[in-house]
């Protein structure tokens, strides 16, 4: 719990809006105008969508996009938990679940990477009536044809770490050969953390990155008027980029 708190509730802290939230209260405090425009200033930048993009641009790389073809066989396709919450008034799993990471976990297992298909159990300890995401994903699957005995899922889990000790766990009891292989989905984003962070556990990782947000042509960014606008949606996904340098931080800094 310690853990979950520290590696999402303290990027909150130190996002564009944490901060520009921050100066404004010691503004209140100290009275000095330098602490509005560096306010100012934060939220022009971060609400800009050049920015934003290069931002995931960089979180992005060097991932690709991959055709489950060229994609060599493992022991089992591990599908990362999205963090996704139930919006209100839903009651449809595929309202819930992320749809990039579970739908590519079902194409590699229908292709024949693996025969194991494995999700971890992320959940929410701030919202205990969520059930573990793994749970969800494994529901969905069987009611699309994927055989009980191929599925399996973690624990409960609270982050990429103890996800990849889960899964340590599970392919101890499970796979029986030596180094064990896995072909790891998750956001493009997270998967250069998420790789680092299951191979300190001494697992192989196939990466395939899902889910990917910056536009790859750079040149279209530049043209288009609405990049250069502020606006709430660029701010919002200068933010999500933040966390996810923060989290990265985070966890180098641990390991």
């Amino acid at each position: 719990m310690n853990t979950y708190l520290l590696t999402k509730l303290l990027p909150l802290i130190f996002s564009p809006l944490g901060s520009i939230l921050i100066l404004l209260v010691i503004f209140i405090i100290r009275k000095k105008i330098k602490l509005i425009y560096s306010a100012l200033i934060i939220l022009i930048i971060s609400s800009n969508g050049l920015f934003s993009e290069s931002l995931w641009r960089l979180l992005e790389n060097p991932w690709t996009r991959l055709d489950y073809s060229v994609v060599n066989s493992a022991d089992g396709i591990v599908v990362l938990s999205g963090g996704r919450h139930l919006p209100p008034g839903s009651t449809k799993i595929i309202e819930w679940i992320d749809p990039d990471r579970f739908l590519a976990g079902i194409d590699l297992y229908k292709a024949k990477k693996s025969n194991k298909l494995i999700f971890t159990g992320g959940v929410n300890p701030l919202n205990s009536n969520l059930p573990p995401e793994g749970n969800i994903y494994v529901e969905e699957a069987i009611s699309m044809g994927i055989p009980r005995k191929d599925l399996l899922t973690t624990y409960p889990v609270y982050n990429t770490f103890e996800e990849a000790q889960a899964i340590k766990k599970l392919l101890s009891k499970e796979i029986t050969s030596g180094q064990k292989k896995i072909i790891l989905v998750t956001s493009a984003f997270h998967m250069k953390r998420a790789k680092k962070v299951f191979e300190k556990e001494g697992i192989k990782v196939l990466p395939y990155p899902v889910d990917f947000k910056s536009n790859r042509n750079l040149i279209s960014s530049l043209r288009n008027p609405l990049k250069w606008i502020p606006s709430a949606t660029n701010l919002s996904r200068s933010s999500m980029a933040i966390r996810e340098i923060i989290g990265r931080i985070i966890y180098n800094a641990w390991r």
